[in-house]
């Protein structure tokens, strides 16, 4: 089924993908102050700057921090929004438990929106268990699942969900059939995010899949002979006023998908600060000329005057993010990529590797994980500009994807993922450009057919 599908995607595909150019936002970025929304609205001139500088840990950094607010101001088109708390949630070990928890918290509605939905279980309980219960207490259960990414989700468990009035929407469904806003195979919902209440959610990388409870390389075509092996991911758990955000993504698919009425009382509370981040949700869509999380990573990429760390699950650059990787490093910027060592998609990983030589060339740091499969998307950027969410480091995510990122601006939240990224680092190889160089001619002929469909991959 899905060969001929992807052979059906190559088809429609071949003439019309393209990625267009982006303006360098040195140059377009308004020198206006940031507009920072808090839980009672916009903030004065003397608010945010105040909460610039309380938020960087160094005196340093709340010039730095401010000249990316600037720039990222003019490209990303929703507000920072300050008095949330964010905690970073590192696998399915550790997302699972706080996903179950915030669903049995919830009082009046849970929407859910994922590339693949399956039957999970944390605890020893199903989600399908506590989704039914929940809804039994009169709680409002919506979900948005991707038809694609879905299509090995057994078809009973999407029937138990719908027999307990669970509403329930496949985005841009495989079949044609199925399709109720217009046929459009090849755009997926690649986004995984939960909403509780309209006042926590959990958003990044983390797909229900079952493959991060058997630590498999999953269904999308690893050797059947290879022993199992841990998934590393990385999700955030939100709360506070920024969920709205988030929120009124989900609303905006179910509307474009044309869900069912929704009992959306209660969606957009007045929610109270709960913590001191500052917080931006980007929402992208092929709909958009240019996706806004693209636009906003170059420009922070352009603009980085320390340091750039990337984990990418998938990394098959364009030619202006290769560009400005290379021309940061080329300026002293301290740029290191985590990238897998092994992968669900050996062609992804052939692509990344034909663009090794340019990088390490310049200067910049690659590492490849070691027994796990990286699945984590993520940048720090300055210690200053942090961002955890669906969007790969790939053409897909600029073309053709609707991705969900969640951008937090300031050093306590930038200082939690280096930590990470180091701990990451430490037991990942670092790719030495001598050693690459010699790697054998049969592997570099592999890449070099790879690059054929990197816009597809």
């Amino acid at each position: 089924m899905r060969a001929a599908i992807s052979l059906v995607l190559l088809s429609i595909l071949t003439a019309c993908a393209s990625v267009r150019d982006v303006v360098p936002t040195d140059e377009a970025a308004p020198q206006s102050t940031t507009r920072i929304i808090g839980a009672r609205g916009p903030l004065t001139v003397g608010q945010s700057k105040a909460l610039l500088s309380r938020i960087a840990t160094e005196p340093g950094d709340a010039g730095i921090l401010k000249r990316h607010l600037v720039i990222e101001e003019a490209v990303a088109e929703t507000p920072l929004v300050a008095g949330n708390s964010i905690r970073l949630l590192a696998d399915g070990e550790e997302t699972f438990p706080a996903m179950f928890a915030a669903i049995r918290q919830a009082k009046q509605h849970i929407n859910l929106e994922y590339y693949i939905f399956e039957d999970v279980e944390s605890g020893g309980e199903h989600l399908s268990d506590l989704l039914m219960s929940k809804r039994q207490e009169g709680v409002g259960v919506n979900i948005i699942y991707d038809s694609y990414g879905s299509d090995s989700t057994a078809a009973d468990f999407f029937s138990r969900l719908r027999a307990a009035d669970i509403n329930i929407v496949e985005f841009n469904p495989v079949n044609p059939l199925d399709a109720r806003s217009g046929y459009a195979l090849n755009n997926r919902d690649h986004r995984k995010m939960l909403v509780v209440d309209g006042a926590k959610a959990i958003v990044g990388g983390i797909n229900l899949s079952t493959t991060y409870q058997s630590s498999s390389l999953g269904k999308s075509g690893a050797p059947k002979d290879k022993p199992e092996q841990h998934w590393r991911d990385t999700d955030l758990e939100i709360e506070g006023p920024v969920v709205a955000q988030l929120q009124s993504l989900f609303v905006e698919h179910w509307s474009q998908q044309k869900g069912p009425p929704l009992a959306s009382e209660g969606f957009f509370p007045a929610v109270p600060a709960k913590g001191t981040e500052v917080v931006r949700i980007i929402g992208s869509t092929p709909d958009h000329a240019v996706p806004r999380y693209y636009v906003a990573l170059l420009s922070a990429t352009r603009n980085a005057e320390k340091s750039i760390w990337l984990s990418a699950a998938y990394f098959v650059p364009t030619k202006e993010e290769q560009e400005d990787l290379i021309a940061a490093a080329r300026r002293g910027v301290d740029v290191r990529l985590l990238l897998p060592g092994e992968s669900d998609s050996e062609m992804a990983m052939a692509v990344a590797h034909s663009h090794y030589a340019a990088l390490l060339e310049s200067g910049v740091k690659i590492y490849e994980t070691q027994d796990l499969v990286l699945h984590s998307k993520t940048a720090v950027i300055d210690g200053v500009w942090t961002v955890v969410g669906s969007s790969n480091f790939d053409r897909r995510s600029v073309l053709f994807n609707d991705e969900v990122d969640a951008l937090v601006l300031g050093s306590v939240s930038a200082q939690e993922l280096q930590k990470m990224f180091e701990s990451d680092i430490r037991s990942a190889q670092q790719i030495d450009l001598a050693s690459w160089n010699a790697r054998p001619l049969g592997q570099k002929v592999k890449e070099l057919y790879a690059r054929i469909w990197q816009d597809w991959l």
